[in-house]
């Protein structure tokens, strides 16, 4: 008596599994490259870029701006400053590969290619500029232009790689969105959105040197001359609570020139826990504690945030 083995037939729901699970594969694919682009856009920095735009565009407008006009600025410069950081992982690639923070990004692990995130890049660039041109005015336009370019060209290939000022001369490109929301408003810049351009500009640095002071072994195996790289941790915890002093008092002075109440209430809250979590820093440098940097860093963002939600109620007040 003989035993008969069935085998599994090569046809039917098989078939049908494996198409489906090509399916899946190649949707899991395309997934991956749109994360991929995405984060080359890095928009945890362009979220952060954008905190300050709104309630500038507030305080410019005395009020509520016009939410088609808001949604304008915030795509365009959401698009711009995701370009720049396209261009600036382009440029970067070389040394992104050697960091420890970086070589994760697409373009180190050659999830994406090179040129096609050039590619990406000047479109996002192109769309932005165009996006800015056609709803809102020469001025708002030409500053959207020329934070790109700065950042890229100035900051990107020549001051970052060349002096240990960058992240100082740097600020101008992190600050422009303050400068840019206000001139969509008014097709101008006023005393007020120099101020706060200033704000910003300050508050990079105490920001930035506190990432670095992390880093640092990260940017001298590149050969990037960041200011913890090349100075004593004494000079670098000077310069951080000098800048966040300036942040501090640029904020108060401020409040004259018509800030409410509510602002500089806040300014000044905000502003002196700033300056003693700045000075703790350098107090345990100076005892040869853990220097736990990324408190400072984070912290600044929480007194940036709150500090422009602050300009956003007293515009609506």
């Amino acid at each position: 008596m003989s035993t008969i083995t069935e085998r599994p037939a090569t046809g039917g729901a098989p078939t049908a599994g494996t198409k489906a699970d090509r399916e899946v594969s190649r949707r899991a694919d395309v997934a991956a490259r749109i994360r991929a682009y995405v984060a080359l856009t890095k928009p945890r920095i362009v979220e952060l870029l954008l905190i300050t735009t709104v309630p500038t565009m507030m305080l410019a407008a005395d009020g509520l701006p016009s939410l088609w006009l808001v949604g304008v600025v915030l795509l365009g410069g959401s698009l711009a400053a995701g370009a720049a950081n396209v261009l600036n992982c382009y440029i970067d690639r070389d040394i992104d590969q050697l960091m420890q923070r970086t070589r994760r990004r697409p373009l180190p692990t050659h999830t994406v290619a090179p040129r096609s995130a050039l590619v990406f890049g000047l479109v996002l660039a192109a769309v932005s500029v165009t996006l800015m041109a056609v709803f809102t005015n020469w001025l708002a336009t030409a500053l959207t232009l020329a934070a790109i370019v700065y950042y890229d060209v100035v900051y990107t290939m020549w001051l970052k790689r060349n002096t240990s000022q960058n992240t100082f001369w740097g600020g101008i490109c992190g600050s422009a969105p303050v400068l840019i929301g206000w001139a969509a408003v008014t097709g101008s810049l006023a005393p007020q959105a120099w101020g706060l351009f200033a704000v910003v500009f300050f508050w990079q640095l105490p920001h930035f040197y506190a990432l670095a002071i992390k880093f640092k072994d990260d940017y001298r195996r590149a050969g990037i001359p960041m200011l913890p790289v090349v100075a004593s941790i004494r000079r670098v915890n000077l310069e951080i609570v000098l800048y966040t002093w300036l942040t501090v008092l640029v904020s108060v002075l401020l409040w004259p020139l018509g800030m409410g109440l509510v602002y500089g209430v806040t300014a000044l809250a905000v502003g002196g826990m700033f300056i003693v979590e700045s000075h703790r820093l350098s107090r345990r440098a100076g005892r040869g504690e853990p220097l736990k940097p990324m408190r400072l860093f984070h912290w600044s963002i929480t007194y940036l945030t709150i500090l422009f939600a602050a300009v956003a109620v007293d515009a609506l007040l």
